[in-house]
């Protein structure tokens, strides 16, 4: 103890004649901190007398409201319509938190004037000549990649750079070469127009009718796609010179028997359609035996599947037989009467009841 303050008493006896309890006599304080203890216990005593019960409640219950509003969003119910109907889904259960709740929107660059884009990129700003100079590199890279193919792995799937061998991953349809032919016929590449479109006319229908099992979806956008695009650009669906964009000076493939190799291809295709017992067609079909089978797990790629109408409703146009587009677009529309959780499909569906997964 300091000399200032004297001993703690033991009993009001000790106290004084006064007969009350000075605090500071016996225990030493500063004047600051005795100001400071004294303002806190009179304002503890003035709010502890006005705060009543109501008071805790309206207290309580902003809390809660409080908290409700932090969390909202935490458990919802998404419904969606099914043939007109409202139907629930599955709960779907996020995490919000504090940072996301108080996170503000992205800042969006600056719109810049016509003119000032202009002049702040350079490539706009390049001579005709530099971007003739990068066409002819490209053309002379997409020429070279041929060349490899065609001295190693004519007639293959795919080139193996490294061993300079084939491989048919694909089906055995000769995917690069289909593939190959629309950009060849757009970069005036005569001489892979001349090769590509020759082995097509030769082999294609053959190997189409002896090969066994592809899949729907590769087989469509790789062979059928590339045969109606490059039949497309040869002028098929518009004989006028030039109305395909593509320069009458350009050698073009045989437009008629692009198409009779693209009808021949896509009717065995049609086959993963009209042998599924819902809309959704099988994964893969087997060319020689016109059958078709779903996936070993009984499965189909949402993507997959809803990504096949490009080639078959341009081909229902060209030939004015409907059943290839209505096969694909049957899909689509299937689709979109699925429940879906916030405008999203999964990504695989049961093709025998058509359900997502």
């Amino acid at each position: 103890m300091s000399g200032s303050s004297g001993p703690l008493p033991y009993s009001m006896r000790d106290v004084g004649a006064g007969g009350a309890y000075n605090n500071a006599k016996f225990r030493h304080r500063s004047r600051l901190k005795m100001v400071l203890q004294s303002l806190a216990t009179n304002r503890s005593k003035y709010h502890c007398g006005k705060f009543t019960v109501g008071k805790f409640l309206s207290l309580l219950m902003v809390s809660g409201l409080l908290y409700l509003f932090m969390h909202k969003g935490s458990e919802g119910i998404v419904s969606s319509e099914l043939h007109g109907k409202e139907v629930q889904n599955k709960n779907v259960r996020r995490s919000p938190s504090i940072r996301t709740f108080w996170r503000k929107p992205p800042r969006l660059p600056p719109r810049l004037p016509p003119n000032e884009i202009y002049k702040n990129n350079s490539l706009l700003q390049q001579s005709p000549s530099e971007w003739t100079s990068r066409q002819k590199k490209v053309k002379e890279a997409f020429e070279h990649a041929w060349s490899g193919y065609q001295k190693y792995a004519m007639g293959y799937d795919e080139l193996m750079p490294l061993s300079h061998r084939g491989t048919d991953g694909l089906g055995g349809l000769g995917a690069t070469i289909v593939d190959s032919l629309d950009t060849a016929i757009i970069m005036g590449a005569d001489d892979v127009v001349s090769e590509a479109s020759k082995w097509i006319e030769d082999n294609l229908m053959k190997r189409i009718s002896e090969k066994g099992q592809v899949n729907l979806f590769e087989t469509t956008i790789r062979v059928l796609g590339g045969l109606l695009s490059a039949y497309h650009l040869s002028g098929g669906d518009h004989p006028g010179a030039g109305d395909s964009g593509v320069p009458v000076t350009y050698k073009k493939a045989n437009p008629e028997r692009l198409l009779e190799v693209s009808k021949d291809l896509a009717d065995r295709l049609l086959l993963a359609f009209t042998s599924s017992p819902t809309a959704i067609p099988l994964s893969d079909v087997i060319l020689r035996d016109h059958t078709a089978h779903a996936a070993p797990d009984g499965l189909s790629s949402t993507s997959e599947a809803s990504t096949l109408q490009l080639e078959f409703s341009y081909l229902s146009k060209v030939l004015g037989d409907p059943k290839y587009d209505r096969a694909a677009m049957k899909v689509l529309e299937h689709i979109h009467t699925l429940p879906k959780v916030e405008g999203l499909v999964p990504i695989y569906i049961k093709y025998a009841c058509s359900t997502l997964v």
